[in-house]
């Protein structure tokens, strides 16, 4: 007769092979939580306050903050070309506690003179998009047009040379393509420092017109006081379905689409990456902020920090050569 610890090994290794299994499964399955915030979130915009990446921004951090039962304050800092706010995130900590929201004028930097060629994308880490739009056309409606082709030829035969509004260095590239391309030799760019100034001046047609963002016109074109004319994505924006894409209004090489995106400091650990990305995923769920990125013409767009780092390099290749073709002064 075998002896009581002997019939007991089969039972005992049955339920070490058990225990083994469950804690195998339980190391597999288990995951790191992700990464949140201990402390405040600077979200710096380096535009003025009014434009659509400033409500971006904004709709962004009210619910991040909830998220992450932390406060995420915006920071407006203009200047210089969107330089001077950049440059607060890139001489900021690699911990997640600052972040910058910007868009493609970023990669423009490094060719604007008097900037001394500062690539602010080298000593960034791009993120994840937040949402992408199409930037438009938008005119006075004091002048006597309604329709794209219908201002460029206003333009051409109007005794005086028309206008048109820069808020950043793409802008001023943009206003050089027309002139160059339309063609528009007697144009006159009036450089300003934030959107709100620019739709301000189009009401009161001190400036003819602008490629400016969806957001801050969309108001002013339902009221009749400007028109949008055409935007310029690759099809008609959900909140204008009745206004053209400038390729539909005859200007395919005028396209551009605006993304708006969050970079942190070089060196910003990868889990702190995606512990933001994680976050602005579900961030872009609520119905408030969706409804923000959609008054600004735009669609949430929310992607992975290769995905993201690949479509910046695209835009810098694109806006790279359309600047060597229009250098900036």
């Amino acid at each position: 007769m075998p002896s009581r610890s002997k019939r007991n090994r089969p039972a005992a290794r049955a339920l070490l092979a058990a225990a083994t299994v469950l804690l195998t499964t339980s190391v597999a399955t288990a995951q790191p939580a992700p990464w949140h915030p201990e402390r405040q979130v600077t979200l710096i915009v380096p535009y003025a306050a009014g434009g659509g990446t400033d409500a971006t921004a904004r709709a962004v951090a009210r619910q991040l903050g909830v998220l992450w039962k932390q406060p995420v304050v915006v920071e407006n800092l203009p200047g210089a070309d969107g330089l001077i706010g950049t440059r607060r995130a890139m001489e900021a900590r690699p911990d997640g506690y600052t972040l910058l929201l910007q868009v493609p004028a970023i990669v423009l930097t490094k060719y604007t003179p008097g900037l001394k060629g500062i690539d602010p994308l080298a000593q960034l880490a791009p993120v994840t998009a937040v949402s992408q739009s199409p930037a438009a056309i938008v005119a006075s409606a004091r002048l006597p047009v309604k329709t794209l082709p219908e201002l460029f030829q206003y333009c051409q035969k109007a005794p005086q040379p028309c206008s048109i509004a820069s808020g950043e260095t793409l802008a001023r590239v943009s206003a050089k393509q027309i002139a160059a391309e339309v063609p528009l030799p007697g144009l006159i760019t009036v450089n300003y420092r934030g959107t709100g100034a620019i739709v301000t001046d189009i009401i009161a047609n001190n400036v003819n017109f602008a490629f400016t963002g969806i957001t801050a016109a969309l108001p002013h074109h339902r009221a009749g006081t400007l028109r949008i004319l055409a935007t310029q994505g690759r099809t008609r924006a959900a909140v204008l379905p009745d206004v053209p894409t400038t390729a539909e209004a005859g200007f395919p090489q005028f396209q551009s689409v605006t993304w708006f995106g969050l970079f942190a400091p070089k060196g910003t650990p990868a889990p702190v990456q995606q512990g933001i990305v994680a976050a602005l995923r579900e961030a872009v769920k609520d119905a408030d902020v969706r409804q923000a990125i959609s008054a600004a013409g735009a669609e949430p767009v929310v992607n992975e920090p290769a995905v993201f780092a690949a479509q910046v390099r695209e835009e810098d290749e694109r806006l790279g050569a359309l600047v060597k073709r229009y250098p900036l002064e």
